[in-house]
């Protein structure tokens, strides 16, 4: 039997999947994207990442790297049903990509290599899929490979993640003979021939009846104890038949309460038929999903999954190419049609929808319109963002955007060409638009324009992409850290005199100043001159020049700060004063006393909130020590350790990747700025070009 040549019907809110695949890099996220499409007839061809040449991995970069970088749309049918697919990163640095994804499916396939179980990133998604209450059934890949074995995998996904795991499959075969699974619902065993797609439904085996009995019999004592109809069958019948086990995974499913384990080989072509028939009879439909919830005026309002409703929709992704500007839509409510004016609930502009397309990654298909429960992209939106509400102008409403991942690591780009510099900014804007986990800014002390992340390789591909998609060359250069002088220990009394003379009106300003350090991160200035000795104007001209001689210090040329000068004396000429005249003595003044005083250095800190594993946390700390971090506090829970440090910004350079490999992919960072603290003198001495601090 081919799988493809099961019956195709019209789709409804009830007969419709929309649903995300799942996995750490590498767990065969990709391979059963393709083998799914290849089995439900939407592609003729099978594709393999290791060729490039798969439907998902479209972009040149995804080709030559192997890994999904860009979440990627695609749809089938199956059984009557309509899948909306999205195939997304499982790489830890677009951990953003599949955040928006979560942000608009309504299940998922989480997806776990049967040799390594539950790695890092599983974790992280799985953790997502969870904040967003995504109900998820489990595919255990690679039963082919040297050292696979379900138990064990299914160990680590009760042990890692904290749920009870449903399994619904036992492998016929191990390793290189593994040739199918039995099916503990059904009690059928289904084989693939070699080499071929092709699969037969067979009563079990002689050999593996009395384990598959026992397995079912497990299956069933698991079901009864979290579901109450099931409990109160199994109570009166000592058993659960098809139907009710069946029931109860799904409702089990919908609620969070136990996760559904399948088992195959993608890359074999084993295990992909009841995937899919597991998808459509455990994961939710659009009409099984609670009314979507906005504001609209300040107060809470909901609109069902109904193509009757006023239209409502939330862009989750914008992607430019050679057909124009895309930007993907969840529909959660009323029908779109092609040439409709929506509204931007945001910002209260209208645009016109110029085209309606189905996705197949980078290929599109024209449609009249899209109703509540499809996924789909859209041309002519010149100002929707990921995240932007669009809706129906008479009935607006504002839906939860997609949570953004803050930064965390830096670097400085500028075109290597100064005739690029336009091009180039163009470019960093459009990546920003399309991927809201990137930050552009002008840093104004450097003037250096810094790019910001999630990761290396984030950055790393974002580059490339300014490269290859837009023709500028990029040079990459590790950003500058903000220095900062204080004074330490001041002078007072200082008495500076301008005077100046050369032919008609002179320049004449005498001023004495003190000069102190302050606690704070601050600039003082004060005038205690009595008895009109230097007027109010000049005073004021001095502090003026006094705020110009900040701008340079004395060891590095960095700014002061930390400092309070007082204006104690001064006197003036009745000719040659004026306030041109104290500016510039305010400022020659200032930057005397400062070379006379004791001046150190400053650097930006920033808290360091670093969670861990348990047994990762003396690495983490020893790691922490090696960047001069001061830790202020470590708390435990659950398996994971709180570790919380000041550490100075310009050691955190590198620190996602240091960490990661440390933790084994698992360990995560925030930071917040902490101000500014003194710079040791073995680093201050580089900063400054070798002058110690004075």
């Amino acid at each position: 039997m081919r799988a493809n040549e099961r019956p195709l019907s019209t789709t409804s809110l009830t007969a419709v999947r929309n649903l995300g695949i799942l996995a750490h890099v590498d767990a065969g996220k990709t391979t059963i994207t393709e083998r799914i499409l290849f089995a439900t007839g939407a592609i003729h061809k099978r594709g393999e990442v290791h060729h490039g040449t798969t439907v998902t991995d479209y972009d040149p970069q995804e080709r030559d790297r192997g890994i999904t970088i860009f979440a990627a749309a695609v749809s089938c049918t199956w059984g009557g049903h309509h899948v909306n697919l999205i195939d997304t990163p499982g790489h830890v640095d677009f951990s953003d990509e599949v955040e928006r994804s979560l942000r608009v499916l309504d299940g998922a396939v989480a997806v776990f290599d049967a040799v390594a179980g539950v790695e890092p990133q599983s974790e992280t998604v799985w953790r997502q899929a969870d904040r967003h209450g995504v109900p998820r059934i489990a595919f255990v890949n690679k039963l082919d490979r040297a050292g696979a074995d379900l138990d064990t995998a299914v160990a680590s996904i009760r042990r890692r993640l904290g749920v009870t795991p449903l399994v619904v499959q036992l492998p016929i075969g191990r390793e290189d003979d593994f040739t199918g699974v039995v099916d503990l619902v059904a009690m059928r065993a289904l084989r693939w021939q070699a080499g071929s797609a092709d699969f037969e439904s067979e009563p079990v085996p002689e050999p593996l009846r009395e384990e598959a009995g026992r397995r079912r019999r497990l299956l069933e004592e698991t079901v009864a104890e979290l579901h109450a109809e099931a409990l109160e069958e199994f109570c009166s019948d000592s058993a659960l038949s098809d139907g009710t086990l069946a029931r109860a995974l799904r409702e089990l499913t919908l609620r969070g309460d136990g996760v559904v384990v399948l088992c195959g080989s993608a890359y074999r072509n084993r295990g992909i038929e009841p995937l899919l028939d597991a998808v459509v009879a455990y994961l939710p439909a659009p009409a099984d999903m609670p009314p979507v919830r906005g504001t609209a005026d300040g107060a809470e309002q909901e609109r069902a999954p109904d193509p009757a409703e006023p239209f409502a929709a939330l862009a989750f992704k914008v992607t430019a190419t050679a057909t124009g500007r895309l930007t993907y839509l969840r529909v959660y409510a009323g029908t779109l049609r092609k040439g409709a004016t929506v509204l931007d609930a945001a910002t209260g502009r209208t645009e016109r929808v110029g085209r309606i397309l189905r996705v197949q990654a980078d290929r599109h298909e024209d449609r009249e319109e899209a109703v509540a429960g499809d996924i789909v992209a859209v041309i002519g939106l010149k100002s929707a963002r990921a995240g932007t509400t669009l809706c129906a102008p008479g009935a607006p409403l504002v839906l939860e955007p997609p949570t953004v991942a803050e930064p965390v690591v830096s670097v400085a780009v500028e075109a290597r060409r100064n005739v690029d510099t336009g091009r180039l900014a163009s470019a960093l804007a459009r990546l920003a638009e399309e991927d809201p986990s990137l930050v552009v800014r002008s840093d104004p002390e450097t003037g250096q324009t810094v790019l910001s992340g999630l990761g290396e390789l984030h950055l790393e591909v974002a580059v490339e992409k300014i490269r290859r998609g837009h023709g500028v060359e990029v040079v990459v250069g590790r950003p500058q850290v903000s220095y900062r002088e204080t004074v330490v220990r001041g002078v007072a009394g200082l008495v500076h005199r301008h005077v100046k003379q050369d032919g008609g009106a002179g320049q004449f300003a005498h001023v004495v100043l003190d000069v102190e350090p302050l606690d704070e991160p601050v600039f003082e200035f004060r005038s205690t001159v009595v008895g009109g000795r230097v007027p109010h104007e000049y005073a004021r001209a001095v502090e003026a020049g006094c705020r110009d001689a900040l701008a340079e210090g004395p060891l590095g040329g960095y700014p002061v700060t930390g400092l309070r000068v007082t204006l104690t004396d001064g006197a003036t000429h009745s000719k040659d004063s004026s306030e041109m005249a104290f500016r510039a003595a305010g400022r020659f003044g200032l930057r005397e006393a400062l070379r006379l005083s004791t001046v150190e250095l400053l650097e930006p800190v920033v808290e360091v909130t670093v969670s861990v594993p348990e047994d990762g946390v003396g690495g983490v700390l020893g790691d922490l020590a090696s960047r001069r971090g001061r830790v202020s506090g470590q708390t435990a829970e659950a398996g994971t350790a709180v570790i919380t440090a000041a550490v100075p910004l310009a050691e955190l350079f590198g620190y996602a990747s240091r960490l990661r490999g440390r933790t084994q992919g698992r360990g995560v960072f925030t930071t917040r700025p902490a101000g500014l603290a003194p710079v040791p003198a073995s680093v201050a001495a580089s900063a400054t070009g070798g002058l110690p601090a004075r």
